[in-house]
């Protein structure tokens, strides 16, 4: 099975930018009673993921390559509106890969960073620019932004 252990932070400055290019990833969620489903596009490829209820900051997860064209089809006729649109930035740190998202659309204004770890309780170094620490706050996960986005709050 696949677990993922993730914290999530938001981001206090600008110091990150330096470190990182982005590329755009648009993304939807399949409504679902007790399991997230995600489908994402990520420059020509599509994907499809599968996560459990979280944990923690630990919860099931699967995700798989799909056709681009499905993904696409997917996004524009399953998953219910608005989508998620981001950049995310990947910046490895003390053998850490901190991916940071920019949000855009409905959530524009709002930056996180998240990354992933191999155990709960793994003690990490915070960069310099990293902020409050949201991992247990349900209104920052995606697929609650996508259906209550940022700016509404």
């Amino acid at each position: 099975m696949g677990v993922e252990i993730e914290r999530k932070f938001l981001v206090k400055n600008d110091q990150w930018r330096k470190l990182a290019e982005g590329e755009l990833y648009r993304q939807g969620y399949i409504p679902t009673l007790e399991s997230t489903v995600r489908i994402r596009v990520i420059r020509d490829r599509g994907f499809i993921t599968i996560k459990g209820r979280t944990q923690g900051i630990s919860r099931a997860e699967y995700e798989y390559e799909i056709p681009l064209e499905d993904a696409t089809q997917m996004l524009d006729t399953l998953c219910k509106p608005p989508l998620i649109e981001k950049h995310r930035h990947k910046i490895e740190l003390n053998g850490l890969v901190w991916e940071v998202d920019e949000f855009l659309g409905a959530n524009r204004g709002l930056t996180i960073a998240e990354v992933e770890l191999k155990s709960a309780d793994q003690s990490i170094d915070l960069p310099d620019w990293i902020g409050e620490d949201v991992s247990h706050d349900p209104r920052y996960y995606n697929s609650n932004l996508a259906q209550h986005p940022y700016t509404t709050w």
